[in-house]
């Protein structure tokens, strides 16, 4: 008889697993950003991890990044599965969402989402295949007010200051901005401009200039123009100056620096330097139409961006004739945390979430030891049962190997007494299953 094949168990590159302490922060995490976002009236949504095709196209640049779904054993002839796809962000489903449950929401619609998602490319650091995003959005009726410009990335720093990250810093520009400057410059396409300018970070000003040269076509006046609008940075409204004396002039340029500078006056009582003005963010996706935001790691400046969003007016109108503009942002959660893991940034000290391992001194009192543990669970206290009767140092090391950080002792024979040991003190005292507190 053949020995069964041997699967290797290798993780699969692209799609993170965590070991449970490293999970158990993860977790912590989820519930601080959930907590955040509700202490601010969003709701929660969820919506199905497969979109149809169409409405994963309506975003139009990313579908080459879609994974598409095919059973294994399908019927040649049966196509239907090749028209659904996993979704690879939650802002066109939840557009989508929108616009099927037009009728049955309250505008302005204040919603929260924290879901996986899945992209079809290359794995390095801080980009993964399958990972988890936490967006919030606000859509209104045919407008949203301009203070939830300000609102949301201040429910981000709050939320990711919560959180204890590293030093980040919050970055926003004005889509506005970018192109009223570049029709104030006669450019015939000012969204290849900005896409082009998106690249900034990745190919540095003379790779930026030669793609507005050689593909975009503009002259040498208008490239130095655009460098020199994108080199604009600071934290306060003084930056809306720095761009009038560029000497541009448009009706939407102006529109745009009132609002960038709304924003700005608006968050300045955070930390200083935390909201920074930086007239090269882009945010290359075409439906951004206003306020954009992206957020870096101050100490990994090559790192991709943490946190992202921005205002847009015609998404949901992919899906049903209706203006209904919105502004979201999103925190990068999976690239946050996988960055923090690898720098050893995490406390993952505890290796489970047990807070009392109740002994079991022998088989015969093994009923003992599992009452006792039921009357700790109910007064709330996470309580793990050894699985065996053993030695009592063997087992108080499995408690010490799994971090747990209190050793419960029933009686070992009928005079006995209940005992609890403190193994960060190494302190053992008498206790009582039905009074006993955490020091």
């Amino acid at each position: 008889m053949s020995r069964p094949q041997v699967v290797k168990p290798g993780s699969i590159s692209g799609f993170p697993e965590w070991l449970p302490e490293v999970r158990m922060v993860e977790l912590h995490w989820l519930e601080v950003i959930r907590q955040s976002f509700e202490r601010y009236g969003f709701a929660p949504v969820e919506t199905p991890s497969v979109e149809a095709l169409d409405t994963l196209q309506a975003k139009g640049e990313t579908s080459q990044e879609v994974y598409t779904l095919r059973r294994l054993q399908a019927d040649p002839n049966d196509s239907s599965d090749a028209k659904l796809g996993l979704h690879f962000d939650l802002t066109v489903p939840f557009a989508r969402y929108v616009a099927a449950h037009l009728n049955d929401l309250v505008f302005p619609f204040k919603r929260y989402q924290i879901q996986r998602a899945w992209r079809g490319e290359r794995p390095q650091e801080g980009r993964f295949r399958e990972f988890t995003q936490c967006d919030i959005d606000v859509i209104g009726v045919d407008q949203v007010p301009l203070h939830f410009d300000a609102e949301l990335p201040r429910i981000i720093h709050e939320t990711m200051t919560a959180l204890n990250l590293p030093k980040w810093t919050l970055y926003i520009n004005n889509r506005k901005i970018l192109q009223g400057f570049y029709q104030g410059l006669d450019i015939a396409d000012p969204v290849a401009v900005i896409q082009a300018a998106d690249k900034l970070d990745k190919v540095g000003p003379e790779g930026v200039r030669r793609i507005l040269t050689d593909k975009v076509g503009l002259d040498q006046h208008q490239v130095d123009a655009v460098l020199d609008l994108a080199g604009i940075r600071g934290a306060s409204a003084s930056v809306v100056d720095d761009v009038k004396a560029l000497g541009v002039n448009s009706e939407l340029l102006v529109e745009g620096l009132d609002e960038l500078a709304f924003v700005l006056d608006s968050l300045s009582d955070l930390p200083k330097d935390t909201i920074v003005a930086d007239l090269s963010i882009a945010r290359g996706l075409d439906y951004y139409t206003g306020t954009v935001y992206e957020g870096k790691f101050d100490g990994w400046p090559t790192y991709p961006s943490i946190c992202s969003g921005g205002r847009y007016e015609n998404l949901v109108g992919s899906f049903v004739n209706r203006k209904l503009p919105g502004i979201g942002m999103s925190i990068g959660l999976t690239r946050i945390f996988a960055k923090l893991a690898s720098e050893g940034l995490l406390d993952t000290t505890r290796k489970c979430p047990t807070d009392v391992l109740v002994v079991v001194p022998s088989d015969e009192r093994r009923a003992q030891a599992l009452a006792t543990a039921a009357q700790l669970r109910d007064r709330g206290f996470n309580t793990e049962v050894y699985h065996q009767a053993d030695k009592l140092a063997k087992q108080i090391r499995y408690a010490s190997r799994k971090a747990i950080p209190f050793v419960w002792l029933p009686p070992f024979d009928d005079d006995g007494s209940h005992e609890v040991k403190d193994l960060a003190t190494g302190t053992q005292v008498g206790a009582d299953p039905g009074t006993w507190q955490r020091p």
